[in-house]
């Protein structure tokens, strides 16, 4: 099947050739034509299977008809992290060049004056994620009354951040006869609430089984200690043909801490965590992609739905506290056909959440060893003579020591005064002394 099959515009299908695609991914040959109906969709998709395009496409076509209005944008795509919303703006830029419509994004981070000037302006497609929207929509910058299409992506991402309540409200704002798209790698009870709730006996596509991992990604686990991680890390990206790799961390300063490891060591590496402002982040990102740099560390902000080309290599520095975290990570390699590897770093306190992953993915993750973790050693036993080298004043001390002679302070006086505790009392006649004679009494300054 091709794109051209799927009932889209010439000048759609136009932008689609000169971005380099031919053929359809599986979500995109199912759900571009119900979505193209105007029918309410569910779509269930592992990570990198080119879910973005499969509702960006048909957005398109749909919205070429109409005209724009005044703080009241035409549809409406939430996105849990500001570096999905972005990447949604990268994709309707690329694809729709041909056609006249006007894109806004709303996220944190940044100032909201520009955002607020094109949403006076009107905008046909607002991306964007929950917060930045309730804070604009409560100051009467922007009206959701006009909007007939409304997209909810990584719907799971967004109940792990706590966001269902929020997007509750949202569908309340929104026109009851509108086209509702839910998109979501896996189905948890809440997420299937919600889409009960709000749409419409909605189409259901599910490409592949909920949470389980991209079959072109292989996967290993490492048993490693939690001090020797970073040696095990870099005996990897030295061994294992590493062209570029994500490496993700679950705490924040970790990202911060390994980064600069990294650096020191001689790597070409980078980071992202949510600590970073927006700009900052978009940087790091696109220095990455642009390969000024081949290893980025990062939290699990970026584990969800970046698109990333040539990704090589991803690395769970840490094992991730929620299985649903390590499909979205190793999702990061392996994309759009291309095959990938993947490596956990397991610890003895790691063994219940990595079972956890195995029962969610379904498989027992291969275990690897690392042929040269004992060549990390060597490097610790060669310092040891650094601190033998330190001990070389101490011996070079001792032979000026007898050039200048003893040091009366030190060997004369100290044996003295052990001697005299055990020196005779004073012979009878002698006056003006009641204790006993020091010994130093008896020693000539001739001497």
């Amino acid at each position: 099947m091709k794109f051209a099959d799927l009932g889209l515009s010439d000048e759609l299908l136009q932008s689609v050739a000169t971005a380099g695609y031919d053929t359809p991914t599986p979500i995109q040959a199912q759900a571009i034509p119900p979505v193209l109906m105007m029918r309410d969709l569910i779509g269930i998709a592992q990570t990198g299977t080119g879910k973005t395009a499969s509702f960006v496409l048909p957005m398109i076509d749909i919205l070429a008809h109409g005209r724009r209005r005044a703080l009241m944008p035409r549809s409406l795509i939430l996105e849990p992290t500001r570096e999905l919303a972005a990447q949604v703006a990268e994709n309707f830029e690329k694809y729709g060049k041909n056609h006249d419509l006007k894109m806004a994004l709303l996220i944190g981070g940044v100032q909201m004056g520009d955002q607020v000037k094109a949403l006076s302006e009107g905008v046909d497609v607002l991306i964007a994620t929950p917060g930045r929207l309730m804070d604009l929509f409560e100051r009467g910058k922007v009206l959701l009354t006009g909007c007939d299409l409304f997209v909810i992506d990584e719907a799971d991402r967004m109940l792990d951040m706590g966001f269902i309540p929020d997007i509750e409200n949202i569908c309340t704002k929104l026109p009851a006869t509108r086209q509702t798209l839910l998109f979501s790698a896996t189905m948890p009870p809440p997420i299937k609430k919600l889409a009960d709730r709000f749409l419409s006996n909605p189409k259901y596509i599910e490409v592949a089984r909920p949470a389980t991992a991209n079959t072109n990604i292989a996967q290993h686990k490492v048993a490693v200690e939690q001090r020797k991680k970073r040696d095990a890390l870099r005996d990897l990206l030295h061994t294992d043909d590493v062209k570029t790799a994500i490496i993700f961390c679950n705490r924040k300063t970790t990202v911060r801490e390994l980064s600069k490891s990294l650096k020191r060591h001689g790597f070409s590496a980078g980071e992202i965590h949510g600590d970073m402002d927006q700009p900052a982040r978009l940087a790091e990102l696109q220095r990455f992609k642009d390969g000024e740099i081949n290893i980025l560390c990062a939290s699990d902000v970026a584990a969800r739905g970046l698109d990333i080309k040539g990704v090589s290599h991803v690395f769970n520095f840490d094992t991730p506290w929620h299985p649903d975290d390590y499909v979205h990570r190793i999702g990061r390699t392996g994309r759009a056909g291309a095959t990938g590897r993947a490596f956990t770093f397991v610890t003895s306190d790691d063994e219940e959440a990595l079972a956890n992953i195995e029962k969610l993915t379904g498989m027992e993750i291969p275990a690897f060893e690392i042929q040269g973790e004992g060549k990390q050693k060597e490097p610790r036993r060669s310092e040891k003579p650094r601190r033998e080298e330190k001990a070389e004043p101490e011996q070079k001390r001792q032979p000026r020591a007898e050039r200048h002679g003893p040091d009366k302070r030190s060997s004369e006086r100290k044996p003295e005064r052990r001697q005299s505790r055990q020196s005779p009392e004073p012979e009878a006649g002698e006056e003006g002394w009641n204790g006993p004679v020091p010994g130093f009494l008896n020693i000539s300054a001739l001497a």
